[in-house]
This record gives C-alpha cells, sequence and structure tokens, in this order.
C-alpha cells in the first residue's frame, strides 16, 4: 500500500507565498510523474503543476510564473512552492503521484488526502 501525506497549506493573505509538500511513503518500486491538483468549491479538479522522475515540469497558465514544482527523489517528496498567491488560487490542493508497485510498466494512481489553502484579499 503507498500512502500520499500532504502538508504546508493554510491561511495567506493576496500576494503571500506558500510551500506544500507531499511525502510517499509504503512499499513500491518506483515512482514516475508526481504533481499537484487543487479543487474549488464548485469546480473540477484541475491539474497545476506535474514533474517528471526526471524533472521536468508543466504548469497550468494560471500559476505560471507564480509557482514551482519540484521534488526530492531519494526522499520521495513533491513540493509546490506558491509565491503571490491571488484570491482564486483558494482550493484544496491534492498530491498525485504515478506509482509502480513491481519492474513491469504498470503505473497506479495515488491521492493523497488535500490540504487546504486559502488566500484572503
Amino acid at each position: 500500500q503507498v500512502q500520499l501525506v500532504e502538508s504546508g497549506g493554510g491561511l495567506v493573505q493576496a500576494g503571500g507565498s506558500l510551500r506544500l509538500s507531499c511525502a510517499a511513503s509504503g512499499s513500491f518500486f518506483s515512482i514516475n510523474a508526481m504533481g499537484w491538483y487543487r479543487q474549488a468549491p464548485g469546480k473540477q479538479r484541475e491539474l497545476v503543476a506535474g514533474i517528471t522522475n526526471g524533472g521536468r515540469t508543466n504548469y497550468a497558465d494560471s500559476v505560471k510564473g507564480r509557482f514551482t514544482i519540484s521534488r526530492d527523489n531519494a526522499k520521495n517528496t513533491v513540493y509546490l512552492q506558491m509565491n503571490s498567491l491571488k484570491p482564486e488560487d483558494t482550493a484544496v490542493y491534492y498530491c498525485e503521484a504515478e506509482v509502480r508497485r513491481g519492474p513491469g510498466r504498470t503505473t497506479y494512481d495515488y491521492w493523497g488526502q488535500g490540504t487546504q489553502v486559502t488566500v484572503s484579499s
């Protein structure tokens, strides 16, 4: 079983910064891509940023230039540095990981429990 545990959410004023962390633990062979998603009330979950195990990144247009995703493969941890936060960034942020349980190519998606980010105006 694989667990993803997120931390770092909270309440911040517009223009402020937060750093989210997500650590994977349990029994698995390796982790491919990892990513951060968010879901605001009444909206669908959307991709915020993703990173491959080789370090290639992609971002939603709405966060480009403000958010930075990174990972520490030795710690099986992914981070999201969020700067210049806006009220519209308010959402529950979820960590996701594509995990290989064994040496084969099959991957399984795992999700964290979510962490609330609230940006006040």
